[in-house]
């Protein structure tokens, strides 16, 4: 659909009209909800802000008159909401001085679900192998409702299946080839599908029908649609015609074929289909548009849909009338399924010439072209002319007037100096442009050193020298190969001297070579001179290597030169590294050196089956470049091993067997697949070599078992290495001796001393042997068994042992095995040992102390041991100052000491009796408190505190 407008003219402004951002949507109000409100919402920008009316069913919604509406912003808020009034479709229009838009269609409805028909439903009667439609007949109801069916009673619902089926639009149970089992009571549930309310109907029986048999001659067919709305339907017979006879039934659900024959079988095809339509989609929109007055509007708006859409449109709400103007324009698509809008604004610009800059002062220089421009902003386009000095501009081979408006001068002279002025005006107006031109010399840029050449690290100054109109300002950018120079982001290498028209470049590296630019500006010019750096400095890398041919122990390697940064490359280093080596290392190559001029070389001496990386690193007199990218991994090819085990050794092990062990080959000297040991070994003085075959590479021990040969038999041992291309080398031929085995005889001279009641002291003599030898001591009690005693090692050669934590008066057996690194010897002979009586266990009673001067004189009453304890053979005093921990000791034979004292002080004395069996209970701690000048006597029974002065100096038997 296109519209064609003739514009009118309106003022240029830069408000715009409204726009939607929310347009009202269809709506469905529950009658049963407790609110009785509705709220329909619509929200528009635009400049001047807008305001909203709305419309029902195309009619204004008087909010002010009718108290049940009122408007918050743009959104209508209907209170006491009623179907039978507020029921229908709602606009909403959105309105400000620019013009009117108006919204899409919105559909409010009520949900309800009323209740069905109480009267009773009639049996429907069918025979056997029969379909059958059970009408549901709903109530009446807002919107969709949802249909099942009960069978017999509630939770039993229908199931749909391949025989039966619920149309959703209809309600209706179809059932087909009915069964016994079908028969029954059924019920019709509806459902609203916003309420969630649901209702039954009364029940609707099913029988059977017995009395007539003829309806075996009767055939039905039945199509069962999930189309929406109810479809057209058709039958076709796929091989011939449908029978005459038959019959269309149930808006032609059900083809029924009587007297069913032969002639009637075959295959029956069912076609539903509907003509539903679609909501019409926007292919093409209108757009907000300006125009000049008196140009012309083409707006064209396309959409789809089925059927057909329709087009109407609006200017600022209303029907399109024939003559348009500024405003709001809308185009509506619309069929029976619904309209779809779309808005624009036109603008129709109308305003006299005007120049946003007035005068301008422009500077050109002498030879140059110049141009002066004069663009006034005006609606519709202005006429222009131009005038020098108040008099005309007349076009000529070097004056012209261009067709944007602009004056071009050609190789301009200082005679074009001068004032020129551009008129503008249509019927609006006019304005002038006055643009003052000067005429300077041009400028002269030099930059000197033109070219030169630096080393990577040296340094360099670049000056730029500027001859112009000093009247003029002068302005200069350094650039770097075209582009602008930034020095503040190259970490120092650049800096200004003294003016910025001399540039130094510090420790100049490589990346810095290239083509540097001054560029001179003024307001009348622009020049730019140039200069070019050179950079020697270490080659770049080479390109990347290319293995041409690999042997066992060579590989034919090539490649490109890098660049050589302005000096000569004189050498390349050949580099491998494979998975074994530690990084890159340089080879050996052929010919040596690889001088700079060539792209080949050979690696040799490389070792076989080992798989490398190559590169190539290039030297030049100024350094060593990086390393080139590195070639594909290759592999050399295999070949005899050529490297023999290394430490070939031996010892340990069992009697009669002979270990031998060396150092394995590293994979890097294994030159192939396949590869193993070749272990050979003789005994001193003979003849033959035996050889053994190891084929793991990781193997590093061979044991040979012969029962024949003694303990540390000698024998001479080497060991070879072969792969899949034969034997290599063996290693040196060394003596090893057979296993000396594990100990084959006891310690001798096995002695034990009992040193208290807990402690037996342990001796004996060791069988000495090549191997490293330790022994373990047992002890058990006389009527225990051996495994359940204690057993303990020696940490070293030792020959001795003290067992502790035993019990005291107890007879204890003890024995001494020696051990190795292969295994244990024999037990000596157990011998028995007892324990000493255990210590008294009374402490020394009625301790009594005096004191005189320096000295305090202590007694007790002897200890006595009991039967089974050890006898007293001494005692034992203790002294020490409270808060030290260590203590001095005195032993005496007797009941009483003289102890002396130093000044100052608590002290805390303990007695103890010795014996053979240890040292028995402590008797309660003394406390002591020293001071000079007093004598005192304190009983133990007492526990008073005494006083008196002196120095300890040591401790006195009585």
């Amino acid at each position: 659909y296109k519209k064609y407008f003739k514009n009118q003219i309106i003022l240029n402004q830069t408000y715009f009209g409204p726009v939607f951002i929310q347009e009202p949507d269809d709506a469905i109000f529950s009658l049963d909800s407790d609110d009785k409100k509705v709220i329909m919402n619509c929200e528009a920008r635009g400049n001047p802000v807008p305001t909203y009316s709305w419309l029902i069913n195309g009619t204004i919604v008087d909010a002010e008159a009718d108290f049940r509406y009122s408007l918050i912003d743009g959104n209508l808020i209907i209170h006491n909401a009623s179907e039978a009034i507020d029921y229908g479709r709602y606009q909403c229009r959105a309105e400000n001085s620019i013009g009117t838009v108006q919204s899409r269609d919105a559909l409010l409805q009520f949900a309800y679900l009323g209740e069905f028909s109480g009267r009773a439903r009639g049996a429907v009667s069918v025979r056997e192998g029969q379909g059958v439609v059970l009408m549901c007949a709903p109530p009446p109801h807002s919107p969709e409702i949802i249909y099942s069916w009960v069978f017999n009673e509630l939770p039993s619902f229908v199931a749909e299946d391949s025989r039966r089926f619920i149309s959703q639009e209809t309600g209706h149970l179809y059932i087909s080839k009915v069964q016994p089992s079908d028969v029954g009571s059924y019920v019709c549930q509806v459902k609203n599908t916003v309420t969630n309310a649901r209702v039954l109907s009364p029940p609707t029986p099913l029988t059977l029908k017995t009395d007539d048999i003829n309806f075996l001659k009767m055939y039905f067919l039945y199509i069962f649609y999930f189309l929406s709305p109810v479809p057209t339907i058709t039958w076709r017979k796929m091989s011939g015609n449908i029978p005459k006879k038959a019959r269309l039934r149930k808006s032609q659900a059900v083809l029924e074929i009587p007297n069913i024959q032969l002639e009637d079988s075959g295959s029956y095809e069912c076609k539903a289909e509907n003509t539903r339509g679609a909501l019409p989609q926007w292919i093409s929109m209108i757009n907000d548009t300006q125009l000049d007055s008196g140009e012309q509007l083409h707006w064209e708006c396309r959409a789809t849909g089925k059927p057909r859409p329709t087009y109407r449109w609006l200017r600022n709400g209303e029907p399109l009338n024939s003559q348009a103007d500024s405003g709001m324009y809308q185009c509506i698509a619309e069929n029976k399924y619904g309209a779809i809008y779309s808005s624009a604004e036109l603008k129709i610009l109308a305003s006299a010439p005007v120049f946003s800059t007035n005068p301008i002062r422009l500077i050109a220089t002498v030879g140059k072209d110049v141009s002066l421009e004069c663009r006034p902003r005006a609606s519709p386009k202005p006429r222009i002319s131009w005038r020098k000095n108040d008099r005309r501009v007349q076009p000529s081979r070097r004056i012209m007037l261009l067709r944007n408006n602009t004056l071009r001068i050609i190789n301009s002279s200082r005679s074009d100096e001068g004032s020129y002025v551009c008129r503008a005006e249509n019927q609006f107006g006019s304005a002038e442009l006055t643009i003052v031109l000067l005429v300077k010399e041009p400028m002269r840029v030099e930059l000197s050193p033109i070219r030169v050449e630096v080393t990577v690290g040296e340094s360099v100054v670049l000056s730029c020298k500027v001859t112009h109109d000093p009247s003029l300002d002068v302005s200069f950018l350094w650039l770097l190969n075209n582009q602008p120079l930034n020095t503040q982001q190259e970490g120092g290498h650049f800096e200004y001297i003294q003016t910025v028209s001399n540039l130094m470049i510090r420790s100049i590296l490589l990346k810095h070579a290239g083509k540097y630019g001054c560029r001179a500006q003024t307001s009348a010019d622009s020049v730019l001179a140039e200069a070019e750096l050179l950079v020697r400095g270490p080659p770049g890398p080479p390109g990347v290597v290319i293995v041409e041919e690999i042997t066992d122990t060579t590989a034919t390697l090539s490649w490109s030169h890098g660049v050589d940064n302005h000096s000569p490359i004189t050498t390349y280093n050949v580099q491998a590294r494979s998975p074994v080596s530690l990084g890159w290392q340089t080879v050996k190559t052929d010919p040596e050196p690889v001088t700079g001029n060539m792209e080949s070389a050979m690696a040799v001496e490389l070792n076989p089956w080992v798989e490398y990386e190559f590169r190539v690193v290039a030297t030049n007199g100024i350094g060593t470049g990086d390393p080139s990218t590195p070639s594909r991994a290759v592999r050399t090819k295999e070949a005899v091993p050529s490297v023999a085990p290394a430490n070939v050794r031996g010892g340990n092990g069992r009697r009669h067997e002979l270990v031998i062990s060396w150092e394995p080959v590293s994979e890097e000297f294994q030159n192939g697949e396949g590869f193993g040991y070749i272990v050979a070994f003789r005994a001193n003085g003979t003849r033959g070599w035996k050889e053994k075959m190891v084929t793991s590479a990781d193997s590093t021990t061979y044991k040979y078992r012969d029962e024949t040969f003694p303990p540390l038999t000698p024998f001479e041992v080497r060991v070879g290495v072969y792969n899949n291309k034969g034997d290599g080398p063996f290693s040196e031929v060394v003596t090893v001796f057979s296993a000396e085995g594990e100990p084959r005889e006891p310690p001798s001279e096995v002695q034990a001393f009992a040193i208290s009641s807990s402690e037996i002291k342990v001796m004996w003599k060791p069988k000495l042997g090549r191997l490293s030898c330790w022994e373990q001591v047992s002890s058990w009690k006389d009527m225990e068994q051996e495994e359940m005693g204690k057993k303990k090692r020696t940490m070293g050669n030792e020959t001795t042992m003290l067992l502790t934590g035993l019990d005291g008066n107890t007879q204890y057996l003890i024995s001494v095995k020696g051990f190795n690194s292969v295994g244990q010897g024999p037990a000596s002979s157990p011998i028995k040992i007892s324990t000493k009586k255990n210590a008294p266990s009374l402490p020394p009673g009625n301790l009594m102390w005096i004191q005189e001067g320096n000295n305090v004189s202590l007694s007790w009453d002897p200890v006595k041991a009991r039967d089974n304890e050890s006898e007293v053979i001494g005692y034992k005093v203790l002294l020490r100052q409270e808060g030290r921990g260590h203590s001095q000791v005195m032993r005496t034979p007797n009941s009483a000491v003289v102890l002396t004292l130093p000044e100052g002080g608590t002290y805390i004395i303990e007695v103890r009796a010795v014996s053979e069996g240890g040292e028995g209970a402590a008797s309660a701690q003394v406390r002591v408190l020293t001071s000079s000048g007093k004598r005192s006597l304190c009983v133990f029974s007492d526990l008073k505190m005494c006083t008196f002065g002196g120095r300890l100096d040591g401790l006195i038997p009585l």
